[in-house]
């Protein structure tokens, strides 16, 4: 069954565009999204994409919603905001995606620390047995990132990392986007055609 309602996280590993194309296809979709970008991630992504998250919440949608060329179906929310539904499992929603997930965030996870509100939900997901995505954006990778990835999959979580494939021959950097997102948009049970499947024509 495909999700109603999914939170996507932003944290400061490079890769904003994943977070924000992911955000879009839900939307696209009919999905339900709550938003939210670490204070990393808010100046990882105003430096990759030139999208400001920072300041007054509706200003701030209202500048994410213009960059997204859409106009409804995102609840931007404060990374620190613990009254948010997302923390506590009454009330939490279908699935978190953490995209970029840095390697600060993915180890905080990883020892159930709740020092926010992306931390804290990653935390009910696991304990609720909903669904965690994060997509770690790292390289190379030492062994406490291995590690922290095998532990988060052994709890639960699906690790899909940002790994383009080149079969399809992207031409475009959105092309590349898009493979990883439709990777996304698979494990949450959502049809789409981002990108070239093997062995189709």
């Amino acid at each position: 069954m495909s999700p109603k309602h999914v939170f996507i996280a932003l944290t400061g590993a490079s890769g904003s565009m994943y977070g924000l194309r992911l955000a879009e296809q839900l939307c696209l979709n009919g999905v339900q999204v709550t938003f939210t970008a670490s204070c990393s991630g808010t100046i990882v992504c105003r430096e990759e994409t030139g999208l400001d998250l920072s300041g007054d919440l509706d200003k701030a949608l209202g500048r994410l919603y213009a960059h997204l060329e859409i106009d409804d179906g995102i609840r931007l929310v404060h990374p620190d905001d613990l009254f948010c539904g997302a923390a506590s499992g009454s009330s939490a929603p279908d699935a978190l995606v953490v995209c970029p997930c840095s390697m600060g965030t993915l180890a905080r996870i990883a020892c159930g620390t709740s020092g926010n509100l992306i931390e804290r939900s990653a935390d009910v997901m696991l304990k609720e047995r909903r669904q965690l995505l994060l997509v770690p954006r790292e390289t190379p990778l030492s062994d406490i990132h291995l590690e922290n990835m095998l532990k988060l999959s052994r709890a639960g979580a699906h690790i899909i990392p940002a790994m383009p494939a080149f079969y399809g021959r992207p031409e475009t950097v959105l092309d590349l986007v898009d493979f990883v997102v439709g990777k996304i948009l698979d494990q949450l049970g959502i049809e789409n055609d981002l990108y070239k499947r093997w062995g189709t024509e």
